[in-house]
Formats: structure tokens, C-alpha cells, sequence
């Protein structure tokens, strides 16, 4: 009698140990299957057949630059994930790749296009040795959601483009006041009207914080921070999700949004986004539309409670639905240790709606 009390309070413990487990912790360690912290940093995920894919930059102690890559870890429940290794590798330093060892790789995002079969990754590329001065994006492919993503190409966004939410006619009249004393009432409102634009037509438009949003019509778009991160463009892929179709639109311009992270809602669509303010923590933007292409509605902060005006001491990285689930949207961010990259944890939230609108709120552990 003794034994079969010990097994079934044994089974319960065992049982209730399971059910604890299977939350997630926002801030804490994450550990992978192999007990070693997660190392998937400004990330995106990706659902494909019934398992997801989270792919994020190989982060390290001392740098941001990239040594290794892009990882990409597997799990059929989102809360225990296997390690697959490095997805997309950088090439030896030296090299004199675009995406050589020292680069710098972020916000990597991955899709899979049904029409090629093919696993497409755009990812914020920054040349080795030139700080944020290259601005630009990078896209590799895949034939397998692991990897290895084959590099196809990088560069500077639809060069010789004009938005189709600018006039041309703007354009002599800020080529003239490229030479505007910074940060004066005269050059803001130049800059809120494309200045920015005017200067990179030539060489293309800046790339920097990023994410890939594909709609129900399995259009996909790449939402962009550019124009020294002063506006985001929101530009349409081609049907094979490889490159540009032509066509963006500037979203918010002037507002000095980053950390963009998309996703819709009863034919809505939600932005939420952060200031700039380096690896520091700010409260979060959000903005809405009716139609992708906007136009664009600015909206309050939809962090609430304490640290709210830190979105809970992190930033924005992607916006995750959850087929089925009661929380249907997982809200994902980063919590960046500049002083240890590799140490940056993860503050993933469920996001709630409340008269219409969404409402993010801290938990210290919660279940989809």
C-alpha cells in the first residue's frame, strides 16, 4: 500500500512539475533541450507543418558582430526547443564577403513561399567595419526550414524609387535643402517630408531594424526603420518573397520608430514598434490601419502597469500568431544586456484585446 501511495504521489508531482513547465517566464533564463540558454536574439518565427521554427542572431559576450550567424531552434509546443544549429553561417572572416565573420546580422526573419517551396530569410545587414553606415538588408534561401540558407543577395532598398505615398514633385524642392543645419525647425520638417528619400534615390533606400509580414492573400511585405530611422517603409515583395516588387510607402514619417513587429486582426492591421533609444528600453508605439499600405493611425503605448514606459524593460522583435490558441497573438522582445549580448533575455507576452484595441500586460509566467 505504501508503494502504490509513493507512485501515485510520485505521478502527481511528476504531473504538476510538467504543468509548471509548460509556460513560459518572461526575463528569465530560457534553456534549450540540451539545458543551455537560448541564443536566438531579434528574432522572428516561422510555423511549418505543425512545428515551429524560431531563427534569431548567434549572439556573443563582448560584440554584436556576427561570428557564427543566424541560429534556428525547432519545438512542436513553443515552450520546449531543440537547438538545430547555425541556419545561415557567415563566411570566414577575410573573405571580403558581404556577410563575412565581424558583419553584423539582425532581426533575421524567415517564410516559406508555397509557389517555390523554398524558405526565404531577409535579415538587417551592416557591413564589417563600417558600423550602421551600409544600411542594408540581406536575403538568403533555403530548401529546408534548418538550413543551410544559401546567401543571394544584399543591398540598399528600391534604388531610383519613389514611394507611392510622395509626390515627385517634393523632390527638386529637398534637393535643395540637403544642406539644412540638423535637428532646426526647418530641417525636421523637410526630413517629415522626405528629405531622407531625395538623398538615397540614387544608392537606394536604408534598411536597418526589420521584420517580414505576410497577409492572407500570401502577399508578403519587409518593414523597414530607414531614412536614419527617422521613417519606416513598409515595401512589397515578389511573388517569389526574394525581392522588391517597386512598390513601399512611408509609414509615420518623422517619428523615429524601430523594432518594427506587424500582424491583423479582424482586417485590421497593428504596428507595434519602439523608440530609438540604442540597447535602452522605451516605451512602445503602436499605430493601425485599415489597408497595409496605410494610411496609418498613431496610437498610446499599449504597455500597461509598472515599467510600462519601458515595454517591461525590453523591445519589440515580432508579433506570433497562434492557430487556436485563447491568446492568439504572442507578443515577442528582447531584453538587451549591452554589457553581455549573449545574456539578453526574452520577454514574450500574450497580447489581449480591451475595447477594440491592444493591451499588453506583464505576467511573471502564462500559458497560450
Amino acid at each position: 500500500m505504501n508503494k502504490i501511495l509513493y507512485l501515485i504521489l510520485f505521478l502527481l508531482a511528476a504531473h504538476v512539475s510538467s504543468l509548471y513547465a509548460q509556460k513560459f517566464t518572461p526575463g528569465a533564463i530560457w534553456k534549450d533541450t540540451d539545458g543551455v540558454h537560448i541564443n536566438a536574439h531579434g528574432g522572428g518565427i516561422l510555423l511549418h507543418n505543425g512545428i515551429y521554427y524560431w531563427y534569431g542572431t548567434h549572439m556573443h559576450e563582448n560584440t554584436a558582430a556576427a561570428l557564427k550567424g543566424v541560429g534556428v531552434y525547432s519545438s512542436a509546443n513553443l515552450y520546449d526547443w531543440k537547438n538545430e544549429g547555425i541556419a545561415l553561417e557567415v563566411f570566414p572572416e577575410g573573405s571580403g564577403h558581404k556577410i563575412e565573420s565581424g558583419c553584423l546580422i539582425e532581426r533575421p526573419k524567415v517564410i516559406f513561399n508555397e509557389k517555390t517551396g523554398k524558405f526565404v530569410m531577409w535579415f538587417h545587414l551592416e557591413l564589417k567595419g563600417q558600423g550602421y553606415k551600409a544600411a542594408e538588408y540581406g536575403v538568403a534561401i533555403s530548401d529546408s526550414p534548418t538550413g543551410p540558407f544559401k546567401f543571394l543577395h544584399a543591398g540598399r532598398a528600391c534604388s531610383g524609387i519613389m514611394p507611392a505615398n510622395m509626390e515627385s514633385s517634393v523632390v527638386e524642392k529637398l534637393s535643395s535643402s540637403l544642406d539644412l543645419k540638423a535637428r532646426t525647425p526647418e530641417w525636421r520638417a523637410a526630413m517629415k517630408e522626405g528629405l531622407f528619400v531625395v538623398r538615397d534615390l540614387g544608392k537606394g533606400q536604408m534598411v536597418r531594424d526589420m521584420t517580414i509580414f505576410v497577409d492572407d492573400d500570401r502577399k508578403a511585405y519587409h518593414i523597414f526603420s530607414s531614412e536614419e530611422n527617422n521613417t519606416l517603409h513598409l515595401v512589397e515583395l515578389t511573388d517569389d518573397y526574394c525581392g522588391y516588387t517597386g512598390k513601399y510607402v512611408r509609414v509615420l514619417p518623422g517619428r523615429a520608430n524601430e523594432a518594427p513587429a506587424i500582424f491583423k486582426h479582424k482586417g485590421k492591421y497593428w504596428l507595434i514598434a519602439s523608440g530609438c533609444t540604442g540597447w535602452d528600453p522605451n516605451p512602445a508605439r503602436m499605430a493601425v490601419a485599415d489597408d497595409i499600405w496605410g494610411p496609418w493611425k498613431e496610437l498610446e503605448n499599449p504597455c500597461v502597469g509598472d515599467k510600462a514606459n519601458t515595454t517591461f524593460d525590453s523591445q519589440s522583435t515580432f508579433i506570433l500568431p497562434v492557430p487556436g490558441a485563447k491568446n492568439k497573438w504572442i507578443f515577442m522582445a528582447d531584453r538587451w544586456n549591452s554589457k553581455n549580448l549573449k545574456d539578453s533575455r526574452y520577454v514574450w507576452l500574450p497580447i489581449e484585446f480591451e475595447k477594440g484595441m491592444p493591451v499588453l500586460r506583464w505576467y511573471d509566467s502564462w500559458s497560450y
